[in-house]
């Protein structure tokens, strides 16, 4: 069984897998256990920041989930957004601020 690059996560060969690698991916899919989310933080005293995640793709949909106190006020001054989608990467838009401490969890649909 192969494994996506910088987790643990089990993925299927491009040819399948045997019954016993197929039953162990879908089984971790039943549980919520899905190979598509990280972790960013905002740059400081910058406007935009890149993440490079080979899984994000030109028509992905980014999910951004507030870890921090000053990530939650930033969503919530309603001024984040995605202002790019790249294959490998993607850009959030945001204020530019001294605060370093913007950590937001993300998951990448499609």
């Amino acid at each position: 069984m192969m494994s996506f690059p910088g987790t643990s996560f089990p993925s299927l060969p491009p040819g399948g897998g045997d019954p016993r690698q197929v039953a162990t991916v879908v089984n971790r899919m039943n549980q919520g256990k899905l190979n598509c989310t990280g972790e960013l933080t905002l740059s400081a005293a910058q406007s935009s920041t890149t993440v490079s995640d080979p899984r994000a793709g030109v028509g992905s949909t980014i999910l951004l989930i507030p870890l921090t106190p000053s990530a939650a006020a930033e969503q919530a001054a309603g001024g984040l957004y995605l202002s790019a989608r790249a294959n490998g990467s993607f850009v959030v838009g945001h204020a530019d601020t001294a605060q370093a401490d913007r950590r937001f969890g993300y998951a990448i649909i499609g």
